[in-house]
């Protein structure tokens, strides 16, 4: 099951600072390192103006998804907080050029 995830910047981050000279940084990266190994984040990244995030997250439920972000030290600390969690159904996956929407609709 998809998601489409949308985070906010906000708490104790340094609008001063760049993305990687906030503080924790090599922990945060660490750990969404892992969470794109693991397939739990296909894509993401943040929207124009810097302020909001948007993943795309492979999730059993949306609990999981709120469970496993709250890993994070960006969650833990303010940094990052949940803004809304969609669940997504994905017909047109580019990634896998034959899975477009009437081949995969021809398949099932």
């Amino acid at each position: 099951m998809f998601f489409a995830v949308r985070l906010a910047r906000g708490g104790p981050w340094n609008w001063s600072r760049g993305l990687r000279e906030q503080v924790g940084f090599d922990e945060h990266a660490r750990f969404m390192d892992s969470l794109v190994d693991d397939g739990f984040i296909v894509l993401g990244g943040p929207l124009a103006g810097e302020r909001e995030i948007l993943h795309a997250i492979s999730a059993p439920s949306e609990q999981a998804v709120r469970d496993r972000l709250a890993e994070d030290n960006w969650a833990r600390n303010g940094m990052l907080t949940i803004k809304s969690i969609e669940p997504w159904t994905i017909l047109l996956d580019g990634r896998d050029h034959q899975a477009g929407f009437r081949r995969r609709q021809q398949r099932r």
